[in-house]
């Protein structure tokens, strides 16, 4: 445990950039930064990009620092195996990896979760908010952290039972700058216009399976007229995020929480992100609870600080 003179960082490390947050004794945040420094960015000279990077969160070099995200990646600082689902997310404290070389300096661990099949799937960074919601006391449902690999988590008593990642961030950066797709979404001289009925038809056409037909249909429909070329990546967005939806809905189990008869969701993610897979999910039939991201992981954080680093 964090003695209370002394100032306590996490930080949030992922492939591009970085957060750090300095934590008192009570797990308020006096300061934080952040920068473009990801893990890859930094490969090789993790310790000293850390080093130089502390001054401006607190005075003490000796501050502990626990770091996750994908500083802990094989291309990261040091790799932390992953952790199994047997595994509570309370008990992360107790399984953190420690830099070696470098006193109080330790790596939170991802996590890899197989479905019935026995095919896995991972994460990293993630464990870190979902830890800060169980300490908030929401240990159970459906968690949805959207963004370039869209992760949801079934937690049931603070164990990750289900994870399921979907590529939409990143399937949307590619398929609006590149291709066929982009060519016909942005044609010279034009700028891509946000329509909502564009993107709710998107989500309409999102169900699961065919995604890679479902994808063509959005160059057909401007190529024939049907939607003007400045709507595709409203429509584009929307046919991604409704086929992720469609997907998890599809094999909802019947003890999943509803509201209203609706399934119920904890979504963690920025507002613009929030605001569009909230749209999606109530076309859908469904709801979502928006949780802070920095709230979370300013919960995660304290959790570890006062129960292991």
């Amino acid at each position: 445990m964090a003695h209370s003179h002394t100032p306590w960082i996490g930080v949030d490390w992922g492939t591009t950039h970085r957060r750090a947050y300095a934590l008192d004794a009570a797990g308020q945040c006096s300061t934080e930064a952040s920068d473009d420094q990801g893990a890859l960015t930094t490969r090789g000279r993790h310790a000293e990009s850390l080093a130089a990077w502390l001054p401006s969160l607190t005075s003490n070099a000796d501050s502990p620092v626990v770091m996750s995200g994908m500083v802990g990646s094989a291309f990261g600082w040091v790799e932390a195996p992953y952790l199994g689902p047997e595994v509570a997310l309370e008990a992360i404290p107790q399984h953190l990896v420690a830099v070696p070389g470098q006193a109080r300096r330790h790596i939170v661990p991802g996590y890899c979760v197989r479905d019935a099949t026995g095919q896995p799937d991972v994460m990293r960074g993630e464990e870190t908010q979902l830890l800060g919601a169980v300490a908030m006391g929401l240990r159970d449902g459906w968690f949805v952290l959207p963004g370039t690999h869209s992760k949801w988590v079934l937690l049931r008593d603070g164990r990750i039972e289900q994870l399921r990642t979907y590529m939409t961030g990143e399937l949307f950066a590619l398929l609006s700058t590149h291709g066929t797709l982009a060519a016909a979404a942005q044609p010279a001289g034009t700028e891509p216009l946000w329509s909502q009925a564009a993107f709710a038809d998107g989500v309409a056409a999102g169900a699961p399976g065919a995604l890679a037909h479902q994808l063509f249909a959005c160059r057909a429909r401007v190529v024939t007229g049907t939607m003007p070329a400045s709507q595709a990546q409203a429509y584009l967005s929307g046919l991604l995020i409704g086929s992720e939806l469609q997907d998890v809905l599809r094999d909802l189990d019947p003890h999943t929480a509803t509201t209203d008869g609706r399934p119920q969701f904890h979504l963690i993610g920025s507002p613009a992100l929030a605001e569009a897979y909230q749209v999606a999910a109530r076309q859908l039939g469904s709801a979502l609870t928006v949780l802070s991201p920095r709230e979370v992981i300013l919960s995660g954080f304290h959790y570890i600080q006062t129960h292991g680093a």
